[in-house]
């Protein structure tokens, strides 16, 4: 082995520890949630936006407090309500009579990691604003375009059990969301956990020397980044993956019933967060190669929220996970 490609392992040893520590670190603050904690570093792996659908004491708003913890950058929480206006996200320019001249106030939206809590409550013209700071990480004023932090992610909630005073995210907003991630309650055993963790916190415990956590730096998780992009994907799964999303396109080809449930199909937009996701949930197992099992698993939360179903599969009572699930059975794997 050359000095060179030994550094580059070393280094990526180095990486994948760090990475590793964090999402430990995490699941010790969010006890019983260990595929929220997944998603969201794989969200962060993948460079994308997360949007997390629960019912409320799940934990969803801790999560991304936590993970801004354990990350050098800046963390800003947006509580979404119907009298929300664009410029309280994006900011606005603010005249300063001293000067005689207009200055820009950046929004909250120019922090690293971004909590779009319970989003579905905002308006039409708030949610435009959101998505385009997610899709061009910029941020348009009057004239005047400004460009977002290198490291920028949104992380929104959604409430699935109160639909009255919401406004649903539009179909284009929500193919700008790499992962749909669906939050149940914990286990009984995780949840006699939660109240030990719960008590510790109301006495204000300390934490002793060996239970803190060194944040880690946003170069590491840019590097942390490249390795995942240089994971291994043989050809054939590769195929895989895309007769996946091809399939959501075509889905009479594997059955007629799955031809009468689904409306609309996946854009070439989820054959790139497949592939990155499937890369990023191999990297974090600390596997140099994507199995056929990455891309089934993540194909759940990259293609729930892409997919429109039918109005007959509504009126049987058919799911995106139900159909999804279905899909992927009836696809030979290599």
């Amino acid at each position: 082995m050359s000095e060179h490609n030994s550094k580059q392992n070393l280094s990526k040893t180095s990486t994948q520890t760090l990475l590793i520590g964090l999402k430990n670190y995490i699941n010790k603050e969010i006890i019983g949630q260990d595929i929220l904690v997944e998603r969201m570093l794989i969200g962060v792996l993948a460079d994308g936006h997360i949007l997390v659908e629960g019912a409320p004491g799940l934990a969803k708003t801790r999560a991304i407090n936590v993970l801004s913890k354990g990350v050098y950058g800046d963390f800003h929480r947006v509580q979404f309500t119907p009298d929300l206006l664009p410029a309280d996200l994006t900011g606005t320019e603010i005249y300063r009579p001293q000067a005689g001249t207009f200055e820009f106030q950046k929004g909250p939206l120019f922090h690293n990691l971004i909590l779009a809590d319970e989003i579905n409550r905002s308006p039409a013209k708030v949610q435009a604003a959101l998505l385009e700071a997610m899709a061009e990480r910029q941020i348009t004023v009057g004239q005047a375009t400004y460009p977002l932090p290198k490291l920028f992610m949104v992380m929104a909630t959604q409430n699935p059990i109160e639909q009255e005073g919401t406004y649903p995210l539009p179909e284009a907003q929500l193919d700008r969301f790499l992962l749909h991630v669906k939050v149940d309650y914990p286990k009984a055993e995780h949840e006699k956990s939660i109240l030990h963790l719960a008590r510790s916190e109301a006495r204000s415990v300390s934490l002793s020397p060996n239970d803190t956590f060194e944040p880690i730096s946003q170069s590491t998780l840019f590097d942390a980044r490249n390795e995942v992009l240089d994971i291994y994907m043989a050809e054939n799964l590769e195929d895989y993956l895309l007769q996946i999303i091809l399939a959501t396109r075509n889905p009479s080809a594997y059955g007629q019933d799955l031809g009468s449930w689904l409306q609309y199909g996946a854009s070439p937009r989820a054959s790139i967060a497949l592939d990155r996701c499937s890369r990023a949930k191999a990297w974090l197992s600390q596997r140099d190669f994507v199995g056929p099992e990455d891309i089934q698993e993540m194909a759940f939360d990259v293609l729930r929220h892409r997919l429109i179903l039918s109005y007959e599969a509504e009126a049987e009572g058919i799911t995106t996970d139900h159909f999804i699930k279905e899909l992927i059975s009836r696809i030979a794997v290599p």
